[in-house]
């Protein structure tokens, strides 16, 4: 199995009914939304909101929730619980909201109600449908259903026998029509030795499979400093000793597992604060990767900040921590909500860590998805999920304007996991990887979340940059569309705006390459008019990757 970039996170928990006809599903309308170009880039772009300022608005949107549940059409055994703020310069606030049913969570149904001065302007939502069940009572008993977990576990290739923790009732709307149903956990390990988080959902009445997704998210990547040459590190001196310890971005830590595949691990310490060699080494201590560790998370901090005014993976101000000699020749890296930590395998022979750059801001891009839309990682919302963080990871590489690792449009292309030099992913013409699809289709969805993300990443390489040929940093591209028709792209910079825009205030848990293209029509428009030539570049660019 080819190791592939990874995460664990949570199913994003909430539903939507229309509150009116002003609602529709994945497209907001609004007035301000068509405002000129030149007014609404600064107007729609998202506040650098302090901790108290978010924290208040969070704080006061739960407390109008009751409010909010009513005013927006939802039935009297439903709540809302807020998940998130997000509130633009023109006062736009957009809160991500969770939802309950007679006190069960609702998953795969989330929703973002959209507001100025107080007033509800919309509601973008992921499901159409009312939620309501006939009976609270499930004829599967909880044993059983976790028994059936476990066993469908096992089929995806689970070592493990028992499931993390007791199924618990749930009501599933992700496919439309609201179920009772219970969700299962189920722990181990993957036949790679990646951790396993297989969420599994079962119908409470009959047993059925419903759903599943894996909570780890499989990475693949190496990366030594010898790819990112000498940089610069924030660290801290503890009495004597330098800490491997960043008090300017959250308080990141990178600690040393020692080829363990549990716990923290030990904090890095150093005597003169020069961290690595440059080289590969196999050893447990070798500080090589965690300065490439340390490196990829400042980076990734730093772009979200100065690209989005994003004050960490929350938008907290939080950090995370990174862990690096994970296992033993462990191939593969992963990000983990649990533990809100991101974890570096050594690579074969236990002298190739994953490290890279790339795979840093991939990874922990991961995280953000995981804390606003809520992405389920399996069909096509799986391949959205998966392209963002190539997108992400692909503007940290760009961001960080590292003179040894430059900034392109290939994914892992530092890292050989191919054995012949080639990258793991083209975003140009994502076919080349021999699996990944240039273009959507009916059966796209069916594909390894790793090769469906290949529609999206088409389109963002084309709205950054356009179709044909293009050398870009030494890179050559040439990029073809679905129609024969040339594409002129937009930049990179107005291409990501749009993408996290979409991601932060438009996308939902189950949104598809048809939402998605809603998504970022709402998010141009809102940015820059919907009679703008980024609005139109947006609509031609998923055009040229069929989807219409």
């Amino acid at each position: 199995m080819t190791p592939r970039y990874a995460r664990r996170t949570t199913l994003a928990v909430a539903t939507a009914v229309a509150a009116g006809a002003l609602l529709s599903t994945g497209l907001t309308t609004s007035a301000s939304a068509q405002v000129p170009a030149d007014a609404t880039t600064l107007a729609a772009a998202p506040t650098d909101l302090t901790a108290a300022a978010r924290t208040s608005l969070i704080q006061q949107a739960q407390t109008d929730a009751a409010e909010t549940a009513q005013s927006i059409g939802l039935g009297a055994k439903e709540k809302l619980v807020v998940k998130d703020v997000v509130k633009d310069a023109d006062g736009t606030v957009h809160t991500r909201y969770e939802r309950t049913y007679a006190g069960l969570p609702v998953l795969g149904g989330d929703l973002i109600v959209h507001s100025k001065a107080g007033k509800t302007e919309g509601v973008t939502k992921a499901v159409k449908a009312a939620i309501k069940v006939s009976s609270l009572t499930p004829k599967v008993t909880p044993a059983k259903a976790e028994k059936q977990a476990v066993g469908l576990a096992k089929d995806a290739g689970s070592a493990a026998s028992a499931a993390d923790q007791a199924p618990r009732k749930v009501i599933w709307a992700g496919d439309g029509t609201p179920v009772l149903a219970y969700e299962t956990v189920v722990g181990g390990l993957q036949d790679d030795g990646t951790p396993n988080q297989l969420h599994v959902i079962t119908d409470a009445a009959t047993g059925k499979k419903l759903f599943e997704y894996q909570g780890i998210e499989n990475a693949t990547g190496t990366g030594k400093t010898l790819y990112s040459g000498s940089v610069s590190l924030t660290t801290t001196l503890s009495g004597s000793t330098y800490q491997l310890y960043d008090t300017s971005r959250g308080g990141h830590k990178t600690y040393n597992l020692a080829h363990k595949t549990s716990g923290t691990g030990s904090l890095f310490t150093d005597a003169d604060n020069v961290w690595g060699t440059g080289a590969a080494s196999s050893s447990s201590t070798d500080q090589t990767a965690a300065a490439d560790a340390a490196y990829g998370a400042q980076e990734t901090w730093d772009f979200y900040k100065a690209t989005f005014g994003r004050s960490g993976i929350k938008n907290n101000g939080v950090g995370a921590y990174s862990r690096v000699h994970y296992g033993n020749s462990y191939v593969n890296a992963f990000w983990d909500d649990s533990c809100f930590c991101m974890t570096y395998g050594d690579g074969s022979g236990n002298n190739h860590p994953l490290t890279s750059l790339d795979v840093a801001g991939h990874e922990m891009s991961h995280g953000v998805t995981s804390n606003t839309a809520g992405l389920n990682y399996s069909g096509e919302s799986g391949g959205l999920n998966e392209a963002t963080s190539d997108i992400f990871g692909t503007g940290v590489e760009f961001y960080a304007n590292n003179a040894s690792d430059k900034g392109d449009y290939l994914i892992g292309e530092k890292i050989n996991i191919n054995g012949d030099g080639t990258p793991l992913r083209y975003m140009d013409k994502p076919s080349k990887d021999g699996g990944s699809a240039d273009y959507w289709s009916s059966s796209v969805g069916n594909k390894d979340v790793h090769y469906s993300s290949g529609v999206a990443n088409h389109f963002f390489y084309l709205l950054s940059e356009g179709s044909g040929a293009k050398t870009i940093n030494g890179v050559s591209y040439n990029s073809p569309t679905y129609n024969g028709a040339a594409v002129t792209g937009i930049g990179r910079d107005k291409a990501l705006q749009i993408w996290y825009k979409a991601l932060t205030t438009y996308m939902t848990s189950t949104t598809n390459y048809k939402g998605a293209r809603t998504a970022t029509l709402s998010a141009a428009s809102a940015l820059y008019g919907s009679t703008s030539a980024e609005y139109k570049a947006v609509a031609a660019a998923w055009t040229a990757v069929n989807v219409s």
